[in-house]
């Protein structure tokens, strides 16, 4: 590019230096010729000079001799007056004309104009002298005549007639002296005149010629310039028709250049870009955040002061996502990639070399493949959870997903238009939700918590969004099908594990039947853990399953103390739950379920919001490792969930002061509310006394699905705590 720029200046230095000559022949031509007609001008005034002199000397004689013929008439008289003024006029103007022609310079006429006269020759000069000798024979006698020639006292007869016979001798001379100059003067101006004409000839000539050389050279300079630059333009018209990228260029101000690939119409997806402004094509495309970024970014490009390396990085339009706004595929969007490259002319930042590609078959290959990674750890994940899980857990797990689904699904099938209704649907929907979480966070079934938690937060925003309308719950249907997909491969990976290892399954189950121990999961190498899943098979299809006498103690105890560590580890705490009595309860069927929510909605408040941190437990004197008791225990009337922590207990000014920070009661209002008050606005939906949600807490829906639960079973629910020491919730439930 510099090279190129460079090849110009020299071209175009050459033509500077070529058209300044023609100029300067020009202005030198130019100049000779209003010099020589200023010199022809003075000529003619010479000659004109001459022959005012020689008419002035004729007047003089003339008037001289009417004078002495007048002479007697009283001087006074108009007629002698007028003679004497003229005579002494035309005296002075031969004295001061004779004078200017023999010296040259500057002349004034009785009309006060004034002549620049040239100065003559030597022979001219001869001539001038003669012509003044004589004059200045007759001009003192004039003089002396003129002195009293008005004065009618003194007798001028003798003054005049030596002044008229002297005129006698000295016109003739005069005349013939001033002719001869005359004539010399005209002839030197012919021959100027000749030389100039012959001079301007040869230099309109010259002129003329240069000027056609000059053409000639250059039209011949250009035509092969001109063919270069076609020859380039047609290879850069046949790259910029080849090349399968997008190719132009931006000024400062974000136009496009005149000049682009031919793919660049189709990759963008408009026909129209040549000098289009770069902002106003990707409008209504991109994102306005993006846009502005992209902006920004290009005005760094032009700041010489960034790093060119470093403001790519920065690039904002990297495999970005270009929704198309025209033509029948308006509803496609597509994945171009942008490269910004500076274009220097010398060391300035002259434009901007954009390459754009259409990536959006790399891109959708990436998020395929990322999506099968994504199904592949969620089944590795998943295969892990049925490995090492009690085969009944995981049934009743799947079991439980598609009641709690069909239960959501009966909410948002159901009527209801005013702001009551769709409140309570909205924290019905929340509560089975929070279940749901529940029980997949105990399985460490990951994929199932984060699409459960997402749902979470649009039921979140939609409880703070204040007014609510049936189609809000539209998009809840989505996470709905997710999860009922998710349920629906772990149905399929117990299929396969199950159709995989039929002789495992058939030994087990003859095991079994000769009351033979069930074998405890074990969790050290990936064979085992397939023999044992053999042994713990799902019939899923059958409906039938391998009856393990129910989990025992240890399996029981050890699902919920797993479900409370792992949330004291994404929680920064440690605890240490002990379990009562869970293995000699017999839990009727119809409150298995409700009971195992009760207990991890209950594990999971007490772990979040009852055990403190490690650092906090010290400085209060207490264990680093906080306690959890939960017991089971059954009558013939009822069956009581009693769950304790040695936490720091229920905060009531706490609460007093959330619930105003929240805006929810006012300050008098708040400081009038008991305790007990206080704790039903702990069970209500969507309050919770914690800053930030997370996967764990934070929703305030914990607690109402414990009350739902409870109300539903028409049981009884006691809490008793104490500040800084613990809290213990006791659940009653009719057993019959």
């Amino acid at each position: 590019m510099a090279t190129t720029h460079n090849v110009d200046n020299k071209r175009y230095h050459s033509l500077i230096i070529s058209i300044a000559l023609f100029l300067s022949l020009i202005g030198a031509l130019l100049a000779f010729t209003f010099y020589t007609s200023s010199l022809l001008e003075r000529n003619t005034i010479l000659i004109d000079k001459t022959n005012q002199v020689a008419n002035s000397a004729q007047a003089v004689i003339k008037d001289l001799f009417d004078l002495d013929s007048s002479y007697g008439e009283d001087t006074n008289s108009p007629h002698i007056q007028r003679v004497l003024e003229r005579l002494e006029q035309n005296t002075a103007l031969i004295t001061s004309s004779i004078t200017a022609i023999e010296q040259g310079g500057e002349i004034t006429d009785v009309d006060g104009k004034s002549y620049d006269l040239p100065k003559i020759n030597n022979n001219s000069q001869t001539k001038v002298a003669a012509a003044n000798e004589q004059w200045l024979l007759l001009e003192p006698k004039i003089q002396t005549y003129l002195k009293d020639a008005d004065n009618i006292m003194v007798d001028s007869s003798d003054e005049l007639i030596q002044a008229v016979e002297q005129a006698k001798t000295s016109s003739l001379l005069i005349n013939d002296s001033l002719d001869q100059l005359t004539d010399e003067v005209f002839i030197n101006a012919e021959r100027q005149a000749s030389t100039i004409r012959l001079i301007q000839v040869l230099g309109v000539a010259a002129i003329f010629a240069y000027f056609l050389i000059f053409v000639f050279f250059f039209v011949r300079r250009l035509r092969d310039t001109d063919a270069e630059a076609l020859s380039a333009r047609r290879e850069t018209q046949e790259i910029m028709e080849t090349v399968n990228t997008g190719l132009f260029l931006l000024d400062k101000d974000l136009n496009i250049g005149q000049q682009h690939s031919r793919a660049l119409n189709g990759i963008i997806g408009s026909d129209r870009l040549s000098g289009e402004n770069f902002a106003d094509v990707l409008r209504g495309r991109i994102s306005d955040k993006d846009l502005k970024t992209t902006r920004q970014f290009i005005e760094q490009l032009y700041n010489p002061r960034v790093k060119e390396k470093l403001v790519d990085s920065l690039n904002p339009l990297h495999k970005v996502m270009l929704h198309n706004t025209s033509g029948e595929d308006s509803t496609t969007s597509r994945f171009l990639d942008f490269k910004f490259s500076r274009v220097y002319e010398d060391k300035d930042i002259a434009r901007i070399l954009v390459n754009v590609n259409d990536v959006s078959d790399a891109v959708y290959l990436e998020q395929r493949l990322e999506k099968e990674r994504s199904q592949n750890d969620m089944q590795i994940e998943m295969l892990t959870t049925i490995l090492n899980v009690n085969p009944k857990i995981i049934n009743e797990f799947i079991s439980n997903t598609k009641t709690h689904i069909e239960k959501m699904n009966n909410i948002l099938k159901n009527p209801g238009s005013s702001q009551f209704e769709l409140e309570g649907k909205l924290n019905a929907i929340y509560r089975e939700m929070h279940s749901l979480k529940g029980e997949a966070s105990a399985l460490k079934l990951h994929s199932f918590t984060k699409i459960a938690s997402d749902a979470e937060d649009k039921l979140d925003a939609l409880q703070n969004q204040g007014k609510l309308s049936g189609n809000n719950f539209l998009q809840l249907a989505v996470h709905l099908d997710d999860l009922l997909s998710l349920s629906n491969t772990i149905e399929t990976l117990g299929k396969r594990i199950n159709q995989a290892t039929p002789n495992a399954a058939n030994n087990s189950n003859s095991n079994l039947n000769s009351d033979a121990k069930p074998v405890a999961p074990i969790k050290t190498a990936p064979q085992a853990q397939v023999a044992n899943m053999a042994l713990k098979a799902i019939n899923v299809e059958g409906g039938n399953e391998i009856d393990l006498n129910d989990e025992s103690d240890d399996e029981h105890l050890a699902y919920y103390q797993n479900f409370a560590e792992d949330i004291a580890v994404r929680q920064g705490k440690q605890v240490q739950l002990n379990g009562h009595n869970l293995a000699n309860i017999n839990i009727p069927e119809r409150l298995k379920q409700p009971i195992k929510e009760i207990s991890i909605q209950l594990l999971r408040n007490a772990v979040v919001h009852g055990i403190e941190s490690p650092e906090a437990r010290q400085s209060a004197g207490k264990s680093v490792v906080g306690s959890i008791d939960l017991e089971m225990q059954r009558d013939d009337q009822s069956l009581i969930i009693a769950l304790q922590d040695d936490g720091q207990g229920i905060d009531y000014e706490g609460i007093r002061q959330k619930l105003i920070a929240d805006g929810r009661f006012g300050q008098e209002e708040a400081s009038q509310m008991t305790h007990g008050d206080l704790l039903k606005t702990l069970f209500a939906s969507g309050f919770s006394t914690k800053e930030h949600a997370d996967e764990d807490g934070g929703r305030g829906v914990g607690l109402d699905v414990i009350k739902a639960l409870v109300k539903e079973h028409n049981g009884k629910l006691n809490v008793n705590t104490e500040l800084g020491k613990m809290t213990r919730f006791v659940i009653t439930l009719p057993a019959a």
